[in-house]
C-alpha cells in the first residue's frame, strides 16, 4: 500500500477541496440571493445576472432534493445551511476513511 499512498492522499486531498469549493459556492449564492432579494444589487445588471445564474446552475443540484424535503420556515430557506452541513460531514468521512486506511491497513474490515 505504501506505493498507492502518495496517490491516494492526492485524492483525498482533491475531493476535500472540491467539497471546500462548493460549500464556499452555497455560501455565495446565498449571500448574493439575499442581496438582491433586499435590492442591494440589481439583478438587471448583465454581470450580476450572469454571476447569479452560474451559482443557480451549480448549487441547485445539492439544494433542490434538501428544498423538496424541508419547506420553507417563514420565508426563511434553511437548505443551504443543511447542504453545509451534510458536506462538511462528507469532508470529515472522507478524512476519517482515509486515515483509517492508512492507520488500519486498508483491509476492509470495517
Amino acid at each position: 500500500m505504501d506505493a498507492a499512498q502518495p496517490f491516494l492522499s492526492t485524492i483525498v486531498w482533491l475531493i476535500e477541496k472540491i467539497i471546500s469549493l462548493y460549500i464556499w459556492a452555497i455560501i455565495l449564492a446565498a449571500v448574493v440571493s439575499t442581496l438582491a432579494s433586499f435590492g442591494v444589487i440589481d439583478t438587471r445588471n448583465r454581470l450580476v445576472w450572469t454571476v447569479m445564474d452560474f451559482l443557480d446552475r451549480v448549487t441547485a443540484p445539492v439544494l433542490r432534493p434538501i428544498r423538496r424535503i424541508i419547506p420553507y420556515l417563514g420565508g426563511i430557506d434553511i437548505s443551504p445551511l443543511i447542504a453545509i452541513l451534510l458536506l462538511g460531514a462528507l469532508q470529515r468521512l472522507i478524512a476519517d476513511l482515509y486515515v483509517h486506511m492508512m492507520l488500519g491497513g486498508g483491509g476492509g474490515g470495517f
